[in-house]
């Protein structure tokens, strides 16, 4: 039986399709082209649905480990009781090359408002131009920012987790490994959203090539943007990789989702197997008939209401 995609998610694609259709798809390591392309979408989609009122944000620098400032935004419901509760790490997509905090303002706002969690989200550096270990060292150092900040952002260090969707998802790996090996600031729970966890995901599969939004072009292009030469070699960090982890033992516990249709759905239910094998708690959804990202275009759907659903309830577990 052939793969489909869920048909209201197919109607609210139409459009998107449609102009995509009269494009050239860039070639491999075309970067501006697709740093361009993700970004225009990302900031009409996130504007597409209602803003919260009730959420308050501020903005904060961070001095990074080789000494660049970047931008960190703080969430925070306006009736918060002001005891210390749980917050969340957010790191945005955009495959290693695209994005920033602007442009999941809105998004990050509805996940707050619909939660009740405070979010952190982090402005990391992109490749090419901050390849590996970069944007992984700029989520670490946002990390302990956090925890250092927690009594005066009525935190408690004992309830910080760490979200991120796509790109966003394979630093929200990548920086649980990160804080496992570092002894670092304990982290409660990992929200892993569709993630890019391997770089050795480059062989395009038939079944899916009819679907994919995020492409295997565009995959390799992320990698290598990140890592150059040594993206799918056999050297690949697992603080760049999450997959590449040789142990996944003591590592949080994680809530890990993908589309059926999505190009990361391999890597997502290796990694989701080879966690739980290791002793980690894991709540795994594989969702059918739905692509990468496929909540941001078809949000008014009952497949992205339930994924929204389970991510509200992922966040306000904490």
């Amino acid at each position: 039986m052939s793969f489909t995609l869920d048909p209201e998610v197919a109607e609210a694609f139409v459009p998107f399709a449609a102009e995509a259709a009269g494009r050239t798809p860039p070639p491999v390591g075309d970067v501006p082209t697709r740093r361009a392309t993700l970004e225009a979408v990302f900031g009409h989609l996130d504007t597409a649905q209602p803003f919260p009122d009730d959420v308050t944000t501020s903005d904060h620098e961070l001095a990074t480990v080789d000494g660049a400032t970047i931008r960190l935004r703080w969430y925070t419901r306006t009736d918060a009781s002001g005891e210390p509760g749980p917050a969340v790490l957010y790191l945005h997509g955009g495959g290693m090359i695209a994005g920033h905090v602007g442009l999941f303002h809105g998004s990050v706002s509805r996940y707050v408002s619909a939660s009740g969690t405070p979010i952190l989200s982090v402005d990391y550096r992109r490749a090419p131009e901050h390849p590996h270990p970069a944007p992984a060292e700029d989520v670490y150092a946002a990390l302990v920012w956090l925890h250092e900040h927690a009594a005066e952002l009525g935190v408690d260090p004992a309830r910080i987790g760490v979200f991120g969707d796509s790109a966003g998802g394979g630093l929200a790996a990548a920086v649980s490994i990160l804080a496992r090996d570092r002894g670092g600031p304990a982290i409660a729970k990992q929200i892993l959203v569709m993630p890019m966890l391997d770089d050795r995901t480059v062989t395009p599969d038939p079944q899916l090539a009819p679907f994919v939004v995020w492409s295997w072009d565009d995959n390799r292009t992320g990698w290598q943007a990140l890592l150059g030469n040594t993206a799918g070699g056999p050297d690949t960090p697992a603080h760049a990789a999450p997959a590449r982890v040789a142990d996944p033992a003591g590592l949080p516990p994680a809530y890990i989702e993908v589309g059926q249709l999505d190009v990361f759905r391999d890597e997502d239910l290796t990694y989701a197997l080879r966690l739980g094998q290791a002793g980690v708690p894991v709540e795994f959804h594989l969702h059918p008939g739905v692509p990468h990202e496929f909540d941001f275009f078809a949000f008014d759907s009952a497949a992205a209401r339930r994924v929204i659903a389970d991510r509200v309830r992922a966040l306000a577990s904490l």
